[in-house]
Formats: structure tokens, C-alpha cells, sequence
């Protein structure tokens, strides 16, 4: 199977959502916040899932820049100097395609650990 590809990504005047559009017609906006407290490093996730780190404080974070990795891959460098996640098109893919799901999880995980966004 051959994994859907990307045909653009696009950030928004206020650099706060990012759209990813991919080659099979799908395109989701992702939302700066969601894309920080999800970052795939292992700053946020850890090394196992007892290590994940639950990320409050980034309602108005905002990207500002990508920096492309290889053609797999791209850096999102956020405004309060988060940079080390990379977001593989796959994991932009799941993250589009969960998005919901996810941030509903987040949202019970802030709640439970008294964090506020």
C-alpha cells in the first residue's frame, strides 16, 4: 500500500493552524496547539508511555516556521522554542485523521492532572 502523500502544507496570517493537504484529496487543519502538545519528541512523548508528558500552557502557542527533513518528514519550530519534534507525513496523517479523538484525550488528561490550556 502506498502511504498517502503531501501536496502542501500552509500556514495560516496568524501561523496558529497549519493545513496539510495530501495526494489522495484529504486535508486537515491542524491547530499550532494540538500540533505542540502532541509533538512527537521525545521531550512530550518520552521513551515509553509511562514517560508521555502532558503539555498545559499552549492555548496561544503559534508556529513559526517548518524546516523540511528529507522528503519524509517536516520540523516545526514553535514560538516558545519547542523545535525538536519531527512530524513524519504518517503521523500528520493520523494526527488529521484522529484529530478529534485526540484532542478529547488531551483535554481528559489536562483535566485529570489540574492543567489548564
Amino acid at each position: 500500500m502506498v502511504e498517502p502523500w503531501p501536496t502542501e502544507l500552509k500556514l495560516d496570517k496568524d501561523k496558529r493552524v497549519l493545513t496539510v493537504s495530501f495526494d489522495d484529496g484529504a486535508h486537515f487543519a491542524l491547530p499550532a496547539e494540538l500540533l505542540r502538545v502532541l509533538s512527537p519528541s521525545a521531550e512530550v512523548q518520552g521513551h515509553s508511555e509511562d514517560q508521555r508528558v502532558t503539555v498545559g500552557g499552549k492555548r496561544s502557542v503559534a508556529i513559526l516556521r517548518l524546516e523540511p527533513v528529507g522528503n519524509y518528514a517536516v520540523r516545526i519550530v514553535f514560538d516558545d522554542g519547542h523545535d525538536t519534534g519531527l512530524f513524519s507525513w504518517s503521523y500528520l496523517r493520523e494526527l488529521g485523521e484522529q484529530q478529534e479523538a485526540r484532542w478529547q484525550a488531551y483535554l481528559a488528561d489536562l483535566a485529570a492532572k489540574g492543567l489548564t490550556r
